[in-house]
């Protein structure tokens, strides 16, 4: 029985805000369970040195924490200097957005996403690529109106959902109860088409077989067809 009472297939519910920010082109509040985050989409006309001239574009992001979003008191980052761990989250929502980007299409600039972790309770990164390719979604329309590009450079959704082995069985979106106590722990990252962006699955506390990650891959492709839909409904909405 998993602590939430939840199916092993059972998503956490999902809420996707968007327009929750006056400034930025693109944002929303995304809401899976208790994990809450801010994702903005910001433009900037001009590209990293190691693409200028190159007629790419590119789609970076950035990670944080709110000090309380966690049960205890957290320092601010700016005061102690980033983490290991920021960095490669970063990285990996950088990396995830990137893959449903048309770099070509969406011409020599680039969109900074920053994703806020407002309130944690387990699967913060998947929470923030979900959310944070609605805020990209929005910016790039944005830039479709205005006439600042041919044509649309979203190739597809991009989203993501934690898997798990927990207490021997795979179960799906693991919350904090989970995410602390399960043996194998896994992130997928999928496009609306159900190709796969990323795979991040270590043996946490027991090893695991194939079978076993048959079944994860099975309930994270059910997962990422949910959370395709909510960003559906956010956007339609």
């Amino acid at each position: 029985m998993r602590p939430s009472g939840r199916q092993t297939n059972e998503m956490r519910p999902i809420q996707i805000e968007t327009g929750v920010t006056r400034h930025a082109e693109g944002s929303c509040l995304i809401k899976c369970g208790d994990t809450h985050v801010l994702c903005t989409a910001s433009i900037d006309e001009r590209v990293p040195p190691f693409l200028k001239n190159s007629g790419l574009g590119w789609v970076t992001a950035e990670y944080g924490m709110l000090p309380r979003a966690t049960h205890s008191r957290m320092n601010r980052e700016a005061k102690r200097g980033q983490s290991g761990r920021t960095q490669e989250i970063q990285r990996l929502i950088g990396r995830a957005l990137r893959a449903g980007v048309d770099r070509v299409a969406l011409g020599e600039r680039q969109i900074v996403v920053d994703c806020d972790v407002i309130q944690a309770d387990g699967g913060t990164r998947c929470a923030s690529i979900t959310g944070g390719w609605v805020a990209l979604r929005l910016a790039v329309n944005k830039l479709m109106k205005a006439g600042d590009v041919l044509s649309d450079p979203i190739t597809d959704h991009v989203a993501a959902v934690s898997c798990g082995i927990y207490a021997g069985q795979p179960v799906v979106d693991l919350d904090y109860p989970e995410d602390s106590e399960a043996g194998t722990d896994a992130n997928f990252v999928m496009t609306g088409r159900g190709r796969m962006i990323e795979v991040q699955a270590s043996a946490e506390g027991a090893t695991f077989g194939r079978d076993e990650l048959t079944t994860l891959i099975d309930l994270a492709e059910g997962g990422v067809a949910e959370l395709v839909a909510a960003q559906k409904a956010a956007l339609e909405g």
